[in-house]
Formats: C-alpha cells, structure tokens, sequence
C-alpha cells in the first residue's frame, strides 16, 4: 500500500497511565469464574441440543444444502477416480504394515464409512497413509518378527503368522481411535498447534526414507527380515546390500518400468491439469498391464517373484482387540494418533479455506477416532488422509463425502468381486508404485537450504527431526522433535533480541538506534527494549542486557555512593573536609579505615541517606582525592513493555528488585505500553510502594520522552530538535 503523501494529525494532553484512567471512566467487566463455566457447560435447550446434534453429526449440516442436479455427477466421477486410487494405494500401504494385501482394502473401506457421517471436511479421502502404515508395520514386526517366535502373548495361540499379525494392527489400530477419540471428547484438538509445519515436513521425509528403504527389499526381490528399534534402518540397508547380488533381475526390471512410466505421466498430469478433464490413471493402467503380464507369463514360477497371492473374498466377522498388545503398543499408538490426525487437519484445512467452509478440529478427532475404532474391529489398521489421494478427489470435481462413500463401494467391489483378478500383481509392482509416490515428501528436502536462510532455529527443528526419526525411529523421533521445537521456543523467549531506540526525526515512532541515520537523542535519557514476555527463565538475562545497555551496575553504584557517604562523615567528624559555598573540600591529608567498609554489608544497597549531611551531595561533580564513585551517565530510563506479553512472579520480583537499584542511584524509570492485564496483576501483587509508583506508567513511549523532556529541558544537545518535533506536532494538531 502507498502512502506516501497521506499525513494524520493528532491533538490531545499528555498521559501518564494515571491521567489517562483519572480522565477516561473504564467500564467494569464481570469475570466468569469456574463455576460460571461449568454451569454453562451443562446447560441445555433447544438451540444447544440442536448445535450439538449438528455438531456430532455434520453429514447433517452438508445434505441439507446439497445440490443433486448440480453436484452429483461430479461426485460419481470423482469416486470412481479416487476409488481406483484408494484401491491400489491400499493394496501397497498394507505391504509398509507387513500386512496381507487384502486388509489394505479393509482400510480403503470401513473408516470411510464411518467418517463420511460423522466428518467435518468434504473433501479429504480418509484411508491408508504411508507414514502411519510404516508406524502400524513396526509395531507388527516387533510383535510378530519375520524368522523367530512371536511375543509371548496370550491371545497368539492356535493362530498362524499372518492372522497374528492382523491381530496386532487391529488392536494397536484399536487404542489409536481410543487415544483419538477420547482427545476429541476432552477438546483437546488445539493439540496440533504444537506440531509445525517444519516439525511435520522434517518428520514426513524421515517417514518417506524409512518407508524407500522397507520398499527395497520387493524392488529387489530379496528376503530380508523386517527390524524394528533404533538404528532399525542402519540394519536394514546392511541386510540389504548382504544380499545385494541375489537381486531378482525380473523384479528390478520391472519396477525400473513401473516407476519410469508411473514419473512420466504424472508429470504430464501436473503440467496439463488445467486442460486434462480427470488425471490420467498410469497407477490403475501400469497394474492391469503388470498383472496381466505376470499371469502370461507365469512370473511366480518361472522367475520366483512374489506375487500378491490368494485375495480374501468378502468381510471377516469383527474381531475384539488384544489388551496385551494394546498394552505393548502405547508408546506407538499416542504418536500414531497425533500425526495421523495432524495429517488429516492440516489437508482438511487447506481445502477448507479453498471452498469457503468451516472445519471443527475437536470433532474432526471424533469422527477419526470412531473411524478407527470401528475399523479395527473389522480388521483394518490405521486410517488418516493421503495427499496425493485427496488432491485426486477434489481435482476430479469431488463436492462432498459422497465422493469419499462411492470410493469406499470401489473397494468393496473389488475385495467382494473381482479381487481373484490381482492375484498374480507382484509385489515389486506394488513397492515400485509406492516409491514413486514419495516424491513429494522426499522433495521436502530442498527446504531446509531455504529455512537456513530465513530462520536457523526452524531449520535446527527440520534437521533435528528429520535426523532422529531416520535413525531412532518414527515414535521416538516425533518425540525427539517435539523436544527440539519446545528448546527452539525457549531459546527464542529465555534470549530475546532486546534493542535500545531512538526516536525517528520528525515523527512519533521509535525504532533501534543501530538501524536508521536520522535519529534524535535526548542526552541523559535511554529507551530500552525487550520484545519476549518476562519470567523466571529470562528476568535474570533481561537485567543483564540492561546493565550493559546503560553501560553501568546500579548496584555497584549504589554500594559505591553509600560507602563514599560513610567516608564523607568520618572525615566530617575528623575535620578532614570542610563544608564551603563550593560544596565539601578536604583540609588536609586523611585516611580511613577500610574494614568498616566491609561490615554491614546489607546497609549499603539501601537508598542514599543524607538526612545528617549538612550539604546534598552532587555525585557528577568533583568529589575528594580518596573519594571515588562511578559516575551515572543518565538522568531517565524509559522500558518498552509493548511486546512484554505476560510477567509471572518470580520476573516481578526480579524487575521490582532492577527498578529499585536503578531510582536509588537517581535515575528516573518509566514503563511505558505496559498491557492492562499486567498492569492489573501488578496492583493486585501489591507491586507499587514509595519507591515505586503508578506514576512512572505511560500509555505510549512518545508521551513518555515527552514528558522526560518537559521534566529535563536543560539536558542534551539535541533537546530543541526533540522538542521542536512536539511542539510543531502539537500545533498541527490544533489546525486539524
């Protein structure tokens, strides 16, 4: 915006914070107190009934406004599109969770069910996650491991490998819609304020390696066993390039092609999206190719790739979770939980903002938790979003969940129907289309030259995160993150950039003295800045960078002056001094006796008494030979509270004590933008007494140098230049 040549004008008095509340009445305002809350809380009538049935079943909210003529068709194609996707992307995804290909199709199905009633986006499509898959696969590989016996667990008995398994991720799956669920009912969806945008992006490419490396091994077609833990990667790759001359050249070919084909198209996807009508569908395309060649051809036998094998036909009856697992898996679970909903929001909320509609984090939890909950009873394992999924659904017209419901009936066709058909699909096929949809997570990478750039400490979180999910884990290096971005938080509060400011030539504004030319100083007179709150983990290094920024220790003054005094009458009562017009002047040589000085320690950072001087003693002037005292440079110290957000006690204390040490070496301090709320706390902390007082509280900065410089207009070589700009603001004012 130019405005350049727009002036504004102002005339009013001059306030200090006492003025100010003395002339403008301020209105009393009742504070709702706990009690106030939770009555509110539990009453009922109509109009709340009505929120909360909208509220808990949104599908409500969305049917009542949906145009069929207009929206339906579109929703039609945009299932079907999303639904061939949701059905591939299922059938790979089961493979990070070292589960059979038929429970990815689970996954494409039952949560999509659930959250299509209870859901607040219309446009996510909830399903299979790679990042959450991984997670759900190492909890299962750590339960149930490749070669060696599963955990001594008891409701393992009688079952075999693949149906324990399923076991483990429906039941960690199971305490994941809990975690989520009872997160939604105690409104704990701000939650994901906690993890940023560089947290996730970090975290998302560490995901997006360990999910290439698990990848691998059906790329190659090697048999490595799955590993879990702390430098489960490191082990991994180790296995890997062990075994690396039994590569199965049938499945390294052949994923070359899937992955060279499925890059290309996409590529002409994004460059030709606004001309295409739906995505070309390479995934569905290169599947049907690679299952149709492999059944020719008799991959399984002839070359010994692994194929997808037996697809189960229709729906298992529902299974109950396993508390023992459910009580092996917390660790994992409470992150699984975490991510997958922060995934999904932070889709959810993109499109959100796109369409012009309103999303309910809270309920959002619920409708995920649910999901979850009632997927794991049949079976499936953790649901959240894909993006790549969810940007086909919106970009092939998809208007509501409708989309979302016809893409679960796609799944169902194929698991009920037609699921004998992708039997011979091999897995290396499977693995090829899921490296090659990483690209986007794995492009995050060329972030961090950026974040170095602009902000180190976001670029610490992405590199920390990312470093310690790759080699600790995805559980532990979310937590690792977490701890990262807390430090980073601190650091910014506990060492804030303070500034000392001058006032801007010919205007009312205040900026750091080292950044502009034209600038005017009152001598004697010294803002000082500190843009963080106050507490207990900066007040100690908020009086530092004042000390250093006045250039002295009032303190040390202080004890200086009041050991000088004790001198000055000593040697008053010896006859060494004499009291003249001119002030005090020794007579002759004297001495004093040092070791009173070191006694009584405490008297010594009291306030200066001179009630038995005869004179007032001038501490800038010249004092006697063997009297020495640092000298104090100013006359007013003015502290910019505008960015100070909040003081707890122990900073109160601490500033209290600051402030005291500064008025009694006579320098006058004002606080000025100081924020009511602190302002309040400080009256009701009985923070003000003789010393300190409300007077010394100013609403803006430019009424406090104004009113340093009324009180000192004898100081500074550019006190007319300083004036002059208020006295030409004030008759410029009056002509307005």
């Amino acid at each position: 915006m130019d405005t350049q040549g727009q002036f504004y004008t102002v005339a009013r008095p001059l306030y200090s914070e006492d003025t100010f509340q003395a002339t403008h009445e301020k209105i009393y305002r009742r504070r709702k107190t706990l009690l106030d809350h939770v009555t509110e809380y539990f009453t009922c009538d109509f109009k709340r009934a009505k929120n909360a049935a909208l509220s808990l079943l949104p599908i409500i909210g969305w049917l009542r406004i949906y145009r069929v003529k207009e929206w339906l068709l579109n929703d039609i194609v945009s299932g079907v599109s999303t639904g061939l996707v949701a059905v591939l992307q299922g059938l790979a995804f089961s493979l990070l969770a070292s589960l059979p290909a038929s429970y990815g199709l689970y996954t494409a199905f039952f949560p999509v069910i659930v959250y299509f009633f209870l859901g607040t986006s219309r446009h996510i499509s909830v399903g299979s996650f790679p990042v959450l898959s991984l997670m759900v696969g190492q909890v299962v590989t750590r339960l149930v491991p490749d070669t060696g016996s599963p955990a001594n667990i008891t409701g393992f008995e009688g079952l075999t490998q693949n149906e324990q398994r399923v076991l483990v991720a429906s039941s960690v799956t199971f305490l994941t819609g809990l975690i989520q669920l009872g997160m939604g009912l105690l409104q704990a969806g701000f939650i994901v304020i906690y993890l940023s945008d560089t947290l996730v992006s970090g975290f998302t490419t560490a995901a997006a390696i360990h999910i290439l490396v698990s990848q691998l091994k059906f790329v190659l077609g090697l048999v490595v066993p799955g590993i879990s833990g702390p430098l489960s990667i490191i082990y991994t790759l180790e296995k890997i390039f062990s075994q690396i001359t039994s590569t199965n050249i049938c499945d390294l070919v052949m994923s070359i092609i899937i992955m060279i084909a499925v890059f290309v198209v996409k590529e002409i996807n994004d460059k030709y999206k606004s001309k295409l009508p739906v995505p070309i569908p390479i995934e569905v395309i290169m599947t049907i190719i690679a299952c149709g060649v492999s059944y020719g051809f008799n991959f399984n036998e002839r070359y010994s790739v692994d194929v997808v094998g037996q697809m189960l036909k229709g729906y298992e009856s529902p299974i109950p979770p396993n508390v023992e697992v459910m009580e092996r898996s917390i660790a994992e679970a409470i992150p699984m939980a975490v991510v997958g909903f922060a995934v999904a929001f932070s889709v959810a909320k993109v499109y959100a903002v796109k369409h012009d509609y309103v999303i309910d984090g809270n309920q959002e939890l619920v409708a995920f938790g649910a999901s979850n909950i009632v997927g794991a009873s049949f079976r499936s394992f953790v649901a959240s979003t894909a993006l790549s999924r969810t940007a086909v659904q919106e970009s092939t017209g998809g208007k509501t969940q409708i989309a979302g419901l016809i893409s679960a009936m796609m799944a169902m066709i194929v698991t009920v129907a037609i699921g004998f058909l992708l039997e011979p699909l091999p897995k290396s096929v499977l693995g090829a289309l899921v490296i090659v949809n990483l690209k986007g997570m794995l492009l995050q990478v060329t972030e961090v030259p950026y974040l170095w750039r602009k902000d180190r400490l976001d670029c610490v979180v992405w590199v920390g995160t990312c470093v310690a999910a790759i080699l600790l884990g995805l559980d532990l290096g979310l937590a690792a993150g977490l701890g990262v971005e807390l430090l980073t938080v601190v650091f910014r509060t506990q060492f804030p950039r303070c500034a000392m400011l001058a006032n801007i030539t010919g205007t009312d504004l205040y900026r750091d003295r080292k950044d502009y030319l034209c600038i005017s100083e009152p001598e004697g007179v010294m803002i000082f800045r500190i843009p963080a709150p106050i507490f207990f983990a900066n007040i100690d290094f908020f009086r530092k960078k004042l000390t250093e920024a006045v250039g002295f220790s009032p303190l040390r003054v202080l004890r200086k002056r009041n050991k000088a005094l004790r001198k000055i009458r000593k040697m008053l009562k010896k006859g060494s001094l004499q009291v003249t017009r001119r002030g005090v002047l020794p007579t002759g040589s004297s001495s004093s006796d040092e070791s009173d000085d070191e006694r009584n320690m405490e008297d010594l950072d009291l306030p200066t008494d001179y009630s038995d001087l005869p004179v007032q003693v001038n501490w800038n002037s010249q004092l006697p030979a063997n009297v020495s005292v640092p000298q104090v440079p100013i006359h007013s110290l003015v502290l910019d509270f505008a960015a100070v957000s909040f003081l707890d006690m122990s900073a109160m204390k601490g500033l209290k004590a600051a402030l005291k040490e500064f008025i009694r070496v006579d320098v006058e301090v004002y606080i000025v933008s100081c924020d009511v709320d602190i302002l309040d706390k400080l009256y009701s902390c009985k923070f003000f007494d003789d010393e300190i007082r409300t007077s010394m509280f100013f609403p803006t900065l430019h009424d406090a140098m104004m009113y340093v410089t009324n009180k000192h207009p004898q100081d500074g070589t550019h006190k007319g230049e300083l004036k002059d700009i208020y006295i030409q603001t004030e008759i410029t004012s009056t002509q307005l």
